[in-house]
């Protein structure tokens, strides 16, 4: 007997987003939370999303020269602390191994929160010459940080991410790695994801534990938060002087190596949902989608069920990812209901009624629209639907940023934009460290960043009257 429509209940967007976030990642089949604290379960969905990231970022690694690789989980605490910055970044959120084998330690090991580290001690034995450089490699692996407050994806004691770490004979090569990874970072957001993010420098309070510079991809969540999406790290010498990672340079003379540091992790995924999904559920943009289209045959009807399965192959021709969905012991409204749960891009549709008319009919997700399309022209029709949906889908979350920001000429103007919309706010700052904590302690805002596009102009801070060279990029974040 076919199981009957129960629509699963998910909050409202406006009225809660929260609520509506867990509702959308937990009902979907994204994710369930594990028995341990602030740690999830990556369900086939969203692992799925995740292999495609890995996809997407791969080859393109490989050809700046970044070559996959894995090095263990425990470090060594006394590695941490050779960074004094580093480990004062990292200390509250350690989780420390002391005991094992149902011995104590002699030396608690750290499960990594990050793999500089335990790195670089491996590169001060593999690099001794030029000619060993640049050293670039890449993990994908988990981290832990032990946070006090978490939310799924977003904010985790554990998480899944990429960590690349290069090494160089010169600042000028380091420096190039840092832009090379942060355009790579602004592909996966856009031409991926379909996210819109802005790029900038991060102030020296907000920068990376341990580096020279950290260079930001900011992304505006429709709540009028900001995400920090992912970061490229100019770590200068700070590590390889700590660690002794030098080499001998053309002239025989001994350097120490300029290093980066760049990651992308599942919090990207967490973006994804707030800014795309809806009241129904997910709303996937098509190519970061698993399934890109799914066909639905109505009835058992031998015709319709072969017609169905010739779209789907000629769909794959395409390159497309589909799904056939011929189980019988869903109903019809059951089925369109879950996959506007888990954000399916296109829907078909395929009964008798169809096969008289020789059309099918295309449930677009995103705009909630149906389209009547000839079968005989899906091949050619579907690819350049998918096409202008990941369009119409950027275009949407780049408004939604546009309308959230704003630009602040007065403190009381920036306090008042913070306490009712909230967004991006674009404000002169003094650059003062004392002054930065001051805003985020009065108002909750932080910079975000120094964006690359800003140019140099005569201001004023907006808190404390000095003057000021930039409008820095400010928002409460997540």
């Amino acid at each position: 007997m076919a199981q009957t429509f129960e629509k699963k209940g998910v909050t409202k967007k406006s009225e809660n987003f929260s609520d509506w976030y867990v509702d959308v990642i937990t009902k979907s089949g994204m994710a369930d939370y594990s028995p341990v604290k602030g740690c999830i379960v990556y369900r086939p969905l969203s692992y799925a999303i995740w292999e495609r990231v890995q996809d997407f970022m791969n080859p393109r690694m490989k050809a700046m020269g970044v070559q996959n690789s894995y090095f263990p989980l425990f470090i060594p605490e006394s590695f941490l602390k050779k960074e004094a910055s580093h480990i004062q970044g990292f200390s509250p959120e350690l989780a420390v191994v002391t005991i094992a084998g149902g011995e104590e330690l002699e030396e608690k090991l750290v499960v990594r929160p990050t793999s500089e580290t335990i790195m670089y001690t491996m590169y001060s034995k593999w690099i001794q010459s030029h000619r060993d450089l640049p050293l670039k490699l890449n993990q994908w692996n988990n981290v832990v940080r032990w946070e006090k407050r978490t939310f799924p994806f977003i904010r985790g004691s554990e998480f899944l991410w990429q960590e690349a770490h290069t090494a160089h004979a010169t600042h000028e090569e380091c420096w190039q790695q840092v832009l090379d990874a942060t355009e790579l970072y602004k592909q996966t957001y856009e031409e991926l994801m379909a996210l819109p993010v802005i790029v900038g420098m991060k102030s020296q309070s907000e920068k990376f534990a341990g580096a020279v510079n950290t260079v930001t991809l900011e992304s505006l969540m429709p709540d009028g938060k900001a995400l920090q999406s992912c970061t490229s790290h100019d770590l200068g010498q700070n590590f390889s002087k700590a660690f002794e990672v030098s080499f001998q340079n053309k002239e025989g003379q001994n350097e120490f190596v300029h290093q980066t540091s760049f990651g992308y992790s599942t919090r990207s995924i967490g973006g994804l949902v707030m800014v795309h999904g809806d009241d129904q559920g997910l709303v996937l943009p098509p190519r970061i989608a698993p399934t890109q289209v799914v066909i639905i045959p109505i009835g058992t009807d031998s015709e319709v069920l072969r017609t169905a399965e010739n779209i789907n192959l000629a769909l794959q021709e395409k390159m497309i990812r589909t799904k056939l969905d011929i189980h019988t012991e869903y109903s019809l409204g059951f089925k369109r209901n879950e996959y506007e749960l888990q954000g399916v891009p296109v829907r078909i549709e395929l009964g008798q009624k169809e096969l008289e008319s020789g059309n099918v009919s295309v449930a677009i997700r995103h705009s909630s629209q149906k389209e009547q399309t000839p079968i005989e022209s899906l091949g050619a029709y579907m690819p350049n639907l998918l096409n202008n949906i990941h369009n119409d889908m950027y275009d949407k979350a780049l408004k939604i940023q546009h309308n959230l920001t704003s630009v602040a000429n007065s403190y009381d103007e920036f306090k008042q934009i913070m306490e009712t919309k909230r967004g991006f706010i674009h404000a002169h700052w003094c650059e003062n460290a004392d002054c930065e904590a001051k805003i985020k302690e009065e108002t909750k805002a932080t910079t975000r960043c120094l964006p690359f596009d800003s140019v140099e102009e005569k201001g004023t801070c907006i808190r404390c009257g000095k003057d000021s060279k930039h409008k820095w990029l400010f928002a409460q974040a997540y």
